[in-house]
């Protein structure tokens, strides 16, 4: 029996106290004397996180992508510098660096996990390097330590883009502290969200923490006898009702990840032994933030491509899928604004992003949301052969 499996545009819970959460500001704001401005909300929601994601310090931003933006202009990063990244992740991983003018290196991954391989970065490190920027994809850390030993070694600064990553775990411990600084998104699609977008850097770099509190707003140091503007800075600030959402969002991330974990457990175990689908690592780590549950389909296995199986399941099944990601070079944006880059040596990565396939798994999927995905590949794949 067909039945709708969709792919939501919200990957986390939103619940009755986010809302009461955010209406209550807007109700004192709306009161004599009241305002909009975030204090104290924004000290609390920064605290907070830095203390969830075992950091020293968190600077709420209103995106991912200003936040790694932030990050490259703290490093002073311009041009005849070069950022090395990943091809598998949303564009803004590079653009952040290119937009202020350095060369974009694109380094492989490894084959399992999809993340950015150490070994493959330090063939790729010159003396023009200015920063390596790994992703944790879909939820999965990176490897840490061997960034770490990377920039020990070189004295290269790694910023690691956790757009999927709140609650992502290291042997227990949370990432929010390792390299020079770490930076997560609350866009509408993550397993926590500030009312649609939201961001922010953490780190255990206490003067790193303030260049990007300065920019973030533009350049303003705030108390003294009077106000001063120190830097160049923007309007990168996240709203108060944005702050106050984030503080019950992010008391309920453990949830959302946990339930996410689960639900994509049972999905796995029911894609064991389907020809051509490739099932992810990292499954069983507890450390899995899972924001996305990402297969990959072998073609030449499955007999099938993946854009043709994503169509298939759509059209015939009522399943939706999305694909996370086109490799970075294939946006237009490079081609458009001739961004110089290196896609050298990257052929797992080109292989990878021609076919992964994220599936429906959400908090509140289902048992049966998830037999009937399953099944419905294998019918699918099945039809093929």
């Amino acid at each position: 029996m067909k039945r709708s499996v969709p792919f939501l545009a919200l990957g986390g819970l939103f619940e009755q106290d986010d809302v009461e959460a955010a209406t209550k500001v807007m109700e004192a704001a709306a009161a004599v004397g009241g305002n909009f401005f975030p204090l104290p909300e924004e000290n609390d929601f920064q605290n907070a996180l830095a203390l969830h994601e075992d950091a020293t310090k968190a600077v709420a931003v209103n995106s991912c992508g200003t936040a790694l933006d932030l990050c490259m202009m703290a490093l002073d990063v311009g041009p005849g510098d070069e950022v090395i990244t990943s091809p598998l992740t949303f564009i803004c991983s590079a653009t952040c660096a290119s937009a202020r003018g350095a060369r974009i290196v694109f380094a492989d991954i490894d084959k399992e996990t999809l993340n950015l391989d150490p070994r493959r970065v330090r063939e790729k490190i010159t003396d023009r390097t200015k920063a390596i920027i790994p992703v944790h994809f879909g939820g999965l850390a990176a490897d840490v330590n061997g960034f770490e030993a990377i920039s020990a070694e070189t004295g290269v600064p790694v910023v690691y883009d956790a757009a999927h990553a709140v609650g992502a775990k290291v042997a227990g411990k949370g990432i929010g502290g390792a390299g020079k600084a770490s930076c997560y998104s609350f866009q509408s699609n993550k397993n926590m969200t500030t009312l649609g977008e939201g961001g922010a850097v953490t780190t255990d770099d206490p003067e790193f923490a303030e260049i990007v509190r300065q920019k973030k707003t533009f350049g303003f140091v705030y108390g003294g006898p009077k106000l001063r503007v120190v830097t160049q800075g923007f309007n990168y600030r996240m709203t108060k009702p944005q702050l106050a959402t984030g503080l019950t969002q992010l008391a309920k991330i453990e949830r959302v990840n946990t339930l996410k974990r689960e639900k994509a457990r049972i999905l796995h175990a029911q894609l064991d032994h389907i020809p051509g689908i490739i099932r992810p690592a990292g499954i069983d780590d507890e450390g899995h933030a899972m924001h996305l549950y990402v297969i990959r389909v072998d073609a030449d296995k499955a007999g099938v491509t993946r854009d043709a199986l994503q169509k298939h399941l759509r059209e015939q099944h009522g399943v939706g899928t999305a694909v996370h990601y086109p490799a970075v070079w294939d946006w237009e944006a490079f081609e458009n604004d001739r961004v110089d880059f290196d896609d050298s040596g990257c052929d797992i990565a080109r292989t990878a992003c021609d076919q992964v396939l994220s599936l429906p798994v959400f908090p509140l999927s289902t048992e049966e949301d998830m037999a009937y995905v399953a099944r419905s590949i294998r019918d699918s794949i099945q039809q093929w052969s």
